[in-house]
């Protein structure tokens, strides 16, 4: 006689995932990361989000500050040890940690292993959404259209192209309509918006003119500085296109004011300072 089958014999254990937040998700917009975790538990995941996490590093890595760099990395190394895997909604950050992490460790091979350990586990939040959790109905609901703009790292780094454009066919009433252009930079680039302010406002003014010639409401991306810097630039030719992270459509969150809208009843609504 065979022995009998126990629940945890015929069901999978939940993936036990721990959240990467992000700097500009946490002190920017942490609608994101709300949305993020509502998506993640949605699909069958143990959620948590670590204490201990910091910034990926990317800043101190791109300024060539390498001491802080490895620093920063061994933080986030210590702090996401112990889960199965980890997910970012920010193409950014991921490619930091799965791209760039094992180069800082080069000539220290315990740290440099643990390295490629996390990159290993460590996925963008729509791919590993599409990927790894098979979600494919997100039960988001959007009456309205949307294009989409594909992050340098995000696309580059990751390939992340299909999938979240998979996620957002599953959104009832949402159109998709691609703009020209769309995997072209949007001039952020961190650092390089700041170094080179001229060439960068050059390639948001082209990417905001792509986005209004999308014929959209919504201007949609999965990296946060990518989204900032268009819906600023938006702003200020004062556009009516509005604009999201992925994560807060596919979680229903459009309630909240797109990025850089003001919230209506504000002190600065209307333009006061």
């Amino acid at each position: 006689m065979s022995e009998a089958l126990t629940p945890s014999d015929v069901l999978p254990a939940k993936p036990r995932i721990g959240l990467f937040v992000t700097c500009l998700v946490d002190l920017m917009r942490p609608s994101v990361g709300f949305a993020a975790l509502r998506l993640l538990e949605r699909a069958g995941a143990e959620v948590v989000v670590p204490e201990k996490q910091t910034c990926c590093g990317q800043p101190a890595y791109n300024s060539g500050d390498m001491a802080d760099a490895r620093g920063i990395a061994q933080n986030v190394i210590e702090a996401f040890a112990d889960f199965d895997h980890v997910v970012a909604p920010s193409g950014s950050c991921t490619g930091m940690i799965v791209e760039h992490y094992a180069k800082l460790f080069a000539d220290d091979e315990p740290w440099r292993a643990r390295a490629e350990d996390l990159a290993a586990r460590t996925y963008e939040l729509t791919a590993y959404l599409v990927d790894h959790l098979d979600l494919n109905n997100t039960g988001a609901a959007f009456d309205g259209s949307a294009t989409y703009h594909d992050s340098c790292a995000g696309l580059r780094e990751l390939g992340v192209k299909k999938q979240p454009r998979t996620l957002l066919a599953t959104v009832d009433g949402l159109t998709l309509n691609e703009m020209d252009e769309a995997e072209a930079c949007c001039g952020f680039g961190g650092l390089f918006s700041i170094k080179y302010p001229d060439i960068s406002g050059a390639i948001v003014d082209k990417k905001a003119t792509s986005a209004e010639q999308a014929e959209s409401d919504l201007l949609l991306g999965g990296d946060l500085g990518c989204l900032m810097n268009v819906a600023g630039k938006l702003a200020r030719r004062g556009s009516k296109v509005r604009v999201f992270h992925i994560a807060e459509v596919l979680a229903n969150m459009t309630y909240v004011p797109a990025i850089g809208e003001v919230p209506s009843g504000s002190p600065n609504e209307g333009g006061s300072t």
